[in-house]
């Protein structure tokens, strides 16, 4: 009896699903390992200046089609930024590096630096902070900077000095100086002309007179207790420059802006994205001169805010090559290959196997006659499977009148018809004696 095969057509439809299936999902994976990588990031400054930069480096990333993209979510301040980052709600933030809770942050890129500068207008006695007894200064950025106003508080003993610290909003700086409210000024800016320019508007003055700025001489030792802080020597007519203000080199503090991720920030991510900002960097520098003062964070063990690791290997060059991480792939491709190349001989062997099956089958249902013939119990079951032996070999004969190629050869017909014949000769030869012996007992 024939036994159950699956047409060809079945075959071909399966394997046709099985190729598509795999290029398909070959395909997806494809396209998953290029697609960029998104990170949010939050940002936020009182003048909108540090979001007009990151929107514009952000903007370049897309541009330059680079392997990670940043998502901006604006906030009103660093403070607000570096609250979100650490509640989680951010990948990265813009932060200031003595503002907020950055206990779980890792830096990527320095932003920005930004100066601490102690200022008294034009005219003023007061030229070093002891002049500032019960004195009121005004802060502008208000809680931004209160960090600084405790550390030079604790630093110089202002408390005790009766010296007070009103906070001010950039608006209002102006009114409070010519109103006398305030003898000095407290403001924490990068050293750019756009801030420097700010600084000089809040004073009346002319080219005879100009603001007094005050030296931190602490700011070492303020800075070895306060590690966000370091001392920092503001150049000689950086406010201005005839006659130059200030006339000397000035000691104060510096902080630093930061973009910060967490540490779960996969490393080549952070890598590709510390490349892709340094590279914007340099396109942009041109229409964005702030953006000189973006620089690579320190990679020293002992950092205020320790690098990223992905972000380490990018400044220090030991990003992996091209063969470190593909050369296991590479070793393993031609063994795929070949697998690959096995899997597709089993499948066209697979096509295949169903036609040659044909004149087989043909052969077998004829072999399987021998076996009902040796079992026959009577004349009537031998000449049923003669006629089944004439039915098949006839039906072969056809096929191979009709060129059909996997009908059997003449010769194969031939030897299977005989020795069919030969057992159902001997068989009823035996069902005749048995019968004889029967009649005589």
């Amino acid at each position: 009896m024939d036994s159950i095969r699956m047409p060809s057509w079945l075959r071909m439809v399966l394997v046709a699903g099985v190729v598509v299936l795999v290029t398909g999902a070959s395909l997806f994976a494809y396209r998953w390992y290029i697609h960029p990588t998104t990170l949010t990031v939050a940002v936020g400054s009182l003048d909108g200046e540090a979001t007009k930069l990151m929107s514009a480096l952000a903007s370049r990333l897309t541009a330059a089609n680079a392997p990670v993209r940043l998502k901006l979510l604006e906030t009103t301040s660093a403070l607000e930024a570096a609250d979100m980052f650490s509640s989680n709600k951010t990948d990265l933030a813009v932060v200031r590096g003595d503002v907020g809770d950055l206990s779980q942050a890792q830096a990527i890129i320095v932003l920005a630096r930004a100066v601490v500068l102690l200022v008294a207008p034009p005219g003023s006695s007061i030229t070093d902070i002891a002049g500032l007894k019960r004195a009121t200064v005004g802060v502008v950025g208000g809680e931004m900077n209160r960090k600084v106003v405790s550390a030079l508080t604790e630093e110089y003993d202002l408390g005790r000095a009766n010296v007070s610290f009103r906070n001010l909003a950039p608006a209002e700086t102006r009114r409070a100086l010519e109103a006398k409210e305030v003898r000095a000024l407290l403001i924490v800016v990068p050293l750019a002309e756009k801030y420097l320019a700010l600084l000089r508007g809040f004073f009346l003055q002319n080219p005879k007179t100009a603001p007094v700025l005050i030296p931190i001489d602490a700011a070492g030792a303020i800075a070895e207790k306060h590690r966000a802080y370091e001392s920092f020597d503001v150049p000689k007519g950086t406010l201005r420059g005839s006659p130059p203000i200030p006339g000397d080199d000035l000691t104060t503090l510096r902080v630093s802006f930061y973009v910060v991720s967490g540490k779960q920030l996969d490393n080549d991510v952070a890598g590709a994205l510390a490349e892709a900002l340094m590279k914007a960097r340099r396109d942009l520098l041109g229409e964005l001169p702030m953006l000189a003062q973006i620089t690579a964070p320190s990679t020293d063990s002992d950092a205020y805010l320790p690098v990223h690791p992905g972000a380490a290997a990018f400044y220090n060059g030991t990003q992996e090559s091209f063969l470190d991480k593909w050369g296991n792939a590479i070793f393993l491709a031609p063994m795929i290959f070949g697998a690959l190349v096995s899997v597709g001989a089993a499948a066209w062997k697979f096509l295949r196997e169903g036609e040659p099956r044909k004149s087989e089958q043909a052969l077998d249902s004829l072999y399987a006659l021998g076996r009902r013939i040796r079992t026959a119990d009577g004349e009537s079951e031998l000449s049923e499977i003669e006629r089944e032996i004439d039915k098949v070999l006839q039906m072969q004969r056809v096929k191979a009148a009709a060129g059909d190629e996997n009908a059997l050869d003449v010769t194969t017909l031939n030897v299977a018809a005989h020795r069919l014949q030969s057992l159902v000769h001997d068989r009823r030869t035996l069902l005749a004696a048995r019968s004889g012996g029967k009649a005589m007992a």
